[in-house]
């Protein structure tokens, strides 16, 4: 493990409320985590594990120069609300921004559904994380996929996708644009139906995007966002990222219809 520990999870903290909140949910001495943040100690395996399976990371990006991770990860950055106004990408969304409603009701973590894009016939099952910051709306999805052939050299056994985006409400539906984080070739838009019903419990919507095959073809997928909470156990949660196949039965019979339910009119790819 390199010198960047320390700073590297100071950077993941930063994404909750107190460090007192992570080594609750972590389980772990707050003690003994101030002594990782201050570089004064390592992780034994089985802690690097809890901390990189709450984190979404792995041991390996832990160790990445700091320079490296923060660009890898998507770091909020003072710096780029202060020289906001020299960005003129951060200027063309301003109006949306003025024009955008409140969905404080939709933060929290959802479970994604979707039709893979990368491998046709199964079901992709990811995670979102949707909060509210500054007054904007940002969110991170993280997906794990099970290689489909075997690697070689001691290679990962799965491939992880995180993607980073921000979150508008424009007038009843939800708009979402993201871009992969990890390698930073890709990006996709999400359309959400609200939920009128005082539980938010599932929506639909549509992603397009591109397959992660050689020929990267562009697709489009009905979607299925169920709501878990505010608060949940990440580990437990990212533990069941991965492809189903369609007849799974973790996949419920209403999920499944609802993945099925679009249709092509007039040439557009429609929801029914």
């Amino acid at each position: 493990m390199s010198d960047s520990l320390g700073s590297n999870l100071k950077l993941l903290c930063s994404h909750y409320r107190s460090i007192a909140e992570v080594c609750r949910k972590l389980s772990i001495n707050r003690a003994q985590f101030n002594r990782y943040l201050a570089g004064q100690s390592r992780p034994t395996t089985h802690n690097l594990k809890r901390i990189c399976d709450f984190f979404g990371v792995e041991p390996f990006e832990l160790a990445m120069p700091a320079e490296q991770f923060t660009r890898l990860i998507g770091a909020r950055s003072g710096d780029a609300q202060q020289h906001s106004g020299n960005d003129p990408l951060l200027d063309l969304f301003a109006p949306l921004r003025r024009q955008a409603s409140p969905m404080e009701r939709y933060c929290g973590y959802y479970f994604e559904y979707s039709n893979c894009m990368s491998v046709p016939g199964h079901v992709l099952l990811s995670l979102v994380h949707l909060r509210e910051e500054r007054g904007n709306y940002l969110f991170e999805r993280q997906e794990r996929q099970e290689r489909q052939e075997p690697t070689r050299g001691g290679s990962e056994d799965w491939v992880r996708c995180r993607y980073l985006g921000t979150a508008f409400f424009l007038q009843d539906r939800l708009f979402l644009v993201d871009y992969e984080s990890l390698t930073g070739n890709e990006m996709s838009q999400t359309i959400l139906i609200p939920s009128f019903k005082s539980r938010i419990i599932r929506l639909n919507g549509i992603k397009t995007g591109v397959s992660s095959g050689d020929r990267r073809t562009p697709a489009c997928t009905r979607v299925v966002w169920q709501y878990l909470g505010n608060e949940i156990n990440r580990v437990n949660a990212y533990r069941q990222l991965m492809l189903y196949a369609p007849d799974d039965p973790r996949i419920d019979d209403d999920i499944r219809q609802r993945l099925g339910g679009a249709q092509l009119r007039d040439g557009l790819f429609e929801m029914e």
